[in-house]
């Protein structure tokens, strides 16, 4: 005789499946909130610096925004603690002080 499945036995797998999204939004943000924090303007005549590092704070911010998005949905804070969505919102405040400070 079998016993009935607790709903919660599928939580590994399921972390499995819903690291994948977080993580590459997580890298995504990374590799712009790196490029924005890199980029060097020759002058204040360099507009085109100061356009890359808008644009590279705009999309860490939105890579970020979409990861805590994922995050706040409730099936996925069920299965997934803060500790995946902290480095995400950490870039994107970096990211955000490095626009208002430089961009």
């Amino acid at each position: 005789m079998t016993r009935p499945s607790h709903p919660d036995n599928d939580r590994g797998g399921l972390r499995l499946v819903l690291a994948v999204p977080l993580t590459l939004l997580t890298l995504i943000a990374a590799y712009f909130c790196w490029t924005a924090l890199t980029i060097r303007p020759s002058g204040s005549w360099d507009d085109d610096a100061y356009a890359g590092i808008v644009l590279s704070c705009v999309l860490t911010i939105g890579a970020a925004g979409a990861a805590t998005g994922l995050w706040l949905l409730p099936s996925v804070r069920r299965v997934m603690g803060w500790g995946w969505v902290v480095p995400a919102v950490m870039l994107g405040v970096v990211a955000g002080v490095r626009w208002s400070l430089g961009g």
